[in-house]
């Protein structure tokens, strides 16, 4: 009788966990599939695209000529962005996680989450009539009195629409994520680690540094990519702020910034003949790969680091 209840009690639950393991494993096959069937539309369509005639890469005679401007333009915003989004991301996920009260972190946690729910649009509004005009007496100072640096060479922007102001328009965009997936990290370290290291006569910043950041370190870097493809990525709030000039330039505070890949295809697809869009689909295809050998080389990285701690 005893053996018979056993057997009633795990079928159940056998059961449950082949549908749970079957539902995973078919998500699993859908993404891979999904993925797939857009290389493959990029590929189909985009190949073509690396070979036209030079008048459909503009000032640029060959394809790899027009794209690099935009690749260049599209990593830079996203670095901009990278540089003010994580410091700030990993400083309020410590706060809230480690420093603030519960009745002060949890509405923090709450206002950074909704940045999330915000569309690209509202930011990219936002930045043009807000941001960009109160940014544009400073790039002035900048070009005044560190011009000499070269982010810094003006002529500065009469607009304040510049490749700075995009990234920073990013990095508020990409906040919430790395905020959110940071947080998370660190509130799942071991409370015996954080204890013993007080014990042992650490202050709190010591404590996180040699306990805390140690355990959430493939976690941080997981956060840090996917803010990353999420700049990397970003079409409408660019496509707005940015007023492109073209041509490859590290100068931050004029117009001679190019556009990024997503912001071109955005603002040039509509009008383009059959040939245009072969070769808007084929700088599509280079920023899927782009982004592809970022998230693989963020994977790289999070497996060794997770190889060392288990050493």
């Amino acid at each position: 009788m005893a053996t018979i209840a056993a057997d009633q009690e795990t079928g159940p639950a056998r059961l449950g966990d082949r549908v749970f393991s079957a539902t995973a494993l078919a998500a699993g096959i859908a993404i891979l599939l999904a993925l797939a069937g857009v290389f493959i539309f990029l590929a189909i369509e985009g190949v073509p695209g690396l070979a036209k005639p030079a008048e459909f890469y503009g000032e640029a005679t060959n394809f790899w000529g027009y794209v690099a401007p935009l690749l260049f333009g599209t990593v830079l915003a996203a670095v901009i962005a990278l540089i003010v989004a994580v410091p700030l991301a990993w400083g309020i996920a410590l706060v809230v996680s480690h420093y603030a009260p519960k009745s002060i972190a949890t509405p923090i946690a709450y206002v950074i989450d909704l940045l999330a729910a915000v569309p690209s649009v509202v930011f990219g509004l936002w930045g043009i009539s807000v941001l960009a005009r109160h940014l544009q007496p400073g790039y002035v100072w900048l070009d005044e009195n560190m011009g000499w640096v070269p982010f810094f060479a003006g002529p500065a922007s009469g607009t304040g629409r510049t490749i700075l102001t995009a990234g920073l328009v990013l990095a508020i965009m990409i906040l919430p994520i790395i905020t959110a997936i940071s947080r998370e990290v660190f509130s799942q370290t071991p409370r015996l680690h954080e204890e013993a290291a007080l014990a042992l006569g650490a202050t709190r910043w010591e404590m996180i540094r040699m306990a805390v950041f140690p355990y959430a370190r493939s976690g941080m870097v997981s956060a840090v990519m996917l803010g990353l493809g999420r700049a990397l990525g970003e079409t409408m709030a660019v496509a707005m702020v940015l007023s492109a000039g073209g041509g490859i330039s590290f100068n931050l505070i004029s117009s001679s910034n190019p556009a990024s890949i997503a912001s071109n295809i955005a603002s040039n697809y509509k009008e383009g003949t059959p040939g245009k869009i072969q070769v808007l689909i084929a700088t599509g295809l280079v920023l899927f790969l782009v982004t592809f050998l970022v998230n693989f080389a963020a994977r790289w990285v999070v497996t060794r680091n997770e190889r060392k701690l288990a050493r």
